[in-house]
């Protein structure tokens, strides 16, 4: 299932137009901010999908009774490039428990790479709905992997993924190995390149984020 939130031309196509944008995303602080934005409208989204409960709330002049989370789902990014995009995701859901994971390309000087994961801290997951944070999705095999590791934690309810910008040919890869994941997305790009970056994309969302890295 893929659910593009700026199908309906909201505020979303105005923050993804900016996130493109090069005169725009030279401001680390708007980038990171835009994608926070993003992270927030797709917490509200998918806050819809979860169970809530009935609660009767004291007030200073009675009781109410309100409509509740039942559950607060656990919110996991992949270092780095996913942080904004999570803490968006967290300024909602903000008695999340939370995972991180390292899931970076490591590149061979064929030009060919193959996914790495370093570092996984995760609390339980059995029977609890997992939201996975990562702002591009193009081939889907850092994200495959991902979810297979985070499932080795425990097997979740339900996993959501949130990404910014996600590419055809990786939406339908991420769906044939992981049937049950629910992608939420704000924008759709069709083309990937011979190095499987997505066009027209934005770049590399962590180097716009956080400034640039050494190549490994």
């Amino acid at each position: 299932m893929v659910i593009n939130l700026s199908q309906s031309h909201s505020l979303v196509s105005n923050w993804v137009a900016e996130l493109r944008d090069t005169s725009i995303q030279t401001d680390r602080m708007r980038f990171r901010r835009n994608l926070e934005r993003i992270g927030e409208v797709a917490a509200y989204e998918i806050s819809k999908t979860l169970p809530f409960i009935e609660k009767e709330v004291p007030t200073p002049l009675g009781t109410a009774t309100q409509q509740v989370l039942k559950d607060y789902p656990v919110l996991a990014t992949v270092l780095r490039a996913g942080l904004p995009l999570h803490q968006g995701l967290l300024n909602y859901f903000d008695q999340s428990d939370n995972a991180f994971i390292s899931a970076y390309r490591k590149h061979h000087p064929d030009g060919s790479f193959e996914i790495s994961l370093q570092y996984v801290s995760s609390p339980e997951l059995a029977g609890r709905v997992l939201i996975i944070a990562d702002p591009m999705l193009a081939t889907g095999a850092s994200l495959v992997k991902t979810i297979q590791e985070l499932r080795a934690e425990g097997e979740p309810s339900e996993v959501h993924v949130v990404v910014a910008i996600a590419c055809t040919a990786g939406i339908e890869n991420l769906l044939r190995q992981a049937p049950y994941v629910k992608i939420w997305c704000a924008a759709i790009d069709d083309e990937l390149t011979a190095k499987s970056y997505i066009v027209p994309g934005l770049g590399d969302a962590g180097d716009l984020a956080f400034g640039p890295k050494l190549q490994s």
